[in-house]
């Protein structure tokens, strides 16, 4: 099997913007951008055309959270090939979750920071370990983590190839380590690009009017989401978090606090938003709220989102949601969940706010998602950028969800469903 008659003009496949990041050779190339700046799109490109073109390079991709893989950089990658039209010699597969390019055995191997011996461990069958692919690298907020993962690829490499990490990502906070390191201080082994939408040709008339959109509706957004600058984050609504490991199955942990309660909380989400789910133990005595799993989906009907929390082994938690989607509600009673909707009522919102804040809250690393909301959810500026007493209508799924989750012990209320 050979891929001699595989032929493309890649600027019509790839598109243009990328032309430093397909040339540079240094040990990072880190972009930043905006959503649907091709960051991605490209970055996976690049891997399998590189692996066609070098026989003896491997690559390995990461994300904080193993789980995350299969629906973004390994959908991205199967996209690639067949973009390229080089399905015929590429094998995907899912049980180990890796790719393989058949006429020399090279493989693309996946893995999640939450399994740190699976990373550090990678022996390939064929020629070296020695390109990386980080997406969504904003997610691994510890430097010494990133560290340990950069000493995986290490060796000489063959004549011809070179070690090189990749990390694509949105800049949701200009305090991330990767700012000061890369952007700041750039060095001749770093590639810093901030890339956008504008320079992806491939959107249409839709997609482009949802962005001038978001200029007009939420302009601090769309100078991160829509032109790729850093997120300036001040006046942070919830100050008083950590991320952590901790197991709450554990009998140590369990014995430790006695009085854990299971806090449970939905808030709806389709095209735009995703549907958040929020997973809890509040120990009220101790004053600490662990957060430990999270649902985070756009596109999901009511009939996903209840076999997603049971598949999740969460049916039969009692679960408080927005109760502004009574109809949605009712449906997922009917499919088995134990749901009733949030009480709400005047100012709940800010006193929610208020006794989550007295809380310590204890996040585990595999909820990515919450710990980026947490750490942009602020406070609203008014006209003068004086801060108010509302919080930002943004980075508030997770938020809401969680308020809803504890809303009877915010109330004093007892759940009744």
């Amino acid at each position: 099997m050979n891929n001699s008659a595989l032929r493309i003009f890649l600027p019509d496949v790839v598109g243009k913007g990328y032309a430093a990041f397909w040339k540079f050779k240094g040990r990072y190339r880190v972009v930043k951008g905006s959503r649907a700046s091709k960051k991605s799109k490209t970055t996976a490109l690049w891997i399998i055309v590189n692996m066609m073109q070098y026989p003896q390079a491997n690559t390995l991709v990461v994300r904080k959270t193993f789980r995350t893989l299969k629906d973004s950089c390994y959908t991205e990658l199967k996209w690639a090939v067949h973009r390229l039209g080089a399905d015929p010699w590429w094998k995907f597969t899912e049980s180990p979750l890796e790719a393989e390019y058949l006429p020399t055995g090279q493989k693309i191997y996946f893995r999640g920071l939450d399994d740190p011996l699976k990373v550090t461990s990678i022996t390939v069958d064929v020629g070296v370990l020695c390109w990386g692919w980080i997406e969504e690298a904003y997610e691994i907020m510890s430097e010494d983590d990133f560290n340990i993962l950069d000493e995986s690829i290490r060796g000489s490499c063959p004549p011809g190839l070179w070690k090189q990490w990749t990390l694509t990502f949105n800049p949701w906070n200009e305090h991330h380590w990767i700012k000061k390191r890369f952007f700041d201080n750039p060095d001749d082994e770093t590639l810093a690009l901030t890339t956008n939408y504008m320079c992806n040709e491939f959107l249409d008339a839709a997609d482009l009017k949802a962005f001038d959109d978001m200029k007009i509706r939420n302009p601090r957004r769309y100078a991160v989401a829509g032109l790729g600058g850093w997120g300036i984050v001040e006046g942070l609504v919830y100050e008083n978090f950590r991320e952590a490991e901790f197991n709450p199955k554990d009998e140590a942990f369990l014995a430790d606090h006695p009085s854990l309660v299971s806090c449970f909380g939905l808030d709806f989400g389709y095209t735009n938003d995703p549907t958040a789910v929020f997973c809890g133990l509040l120990d009220q005595k101790k004053k600490q709220l662990f957060v430990f799993d999270e649902l985070y989906e756009k596109g999901l009907s009511n009939k996903r989102i209840a076999e997603s929390i049971q598949a999740m082994g969460y049916g039969k938690e009692r679960i408080t949601a927005d109760s502004a989607e009574p109809k949605s509600i009712d449906e997922l009673k009917s499919l088995g969940l134990r749901i009733k909707g949030a009480a709400k009522g005047k100012d709940s919102v800010k006193n929610g706010i208020q006794w989550i804040q007295d809380l310590e809250i204890i996040i585990h690393p595999r909820c990515v998602n919450f710990i980026t909301e947490i750490s942009n959810y602020t406070w609203e500026k008014d006209r003068f950028g004086v801060m108010t007493n509302a919080p930002i209508d943004d980075f508030n799924h997770l938020m809401d969800a969680m308020r809803y989750a504890l809303e009877n012990y915010i109330t004093g209320s007892k759940w009744i469903c």
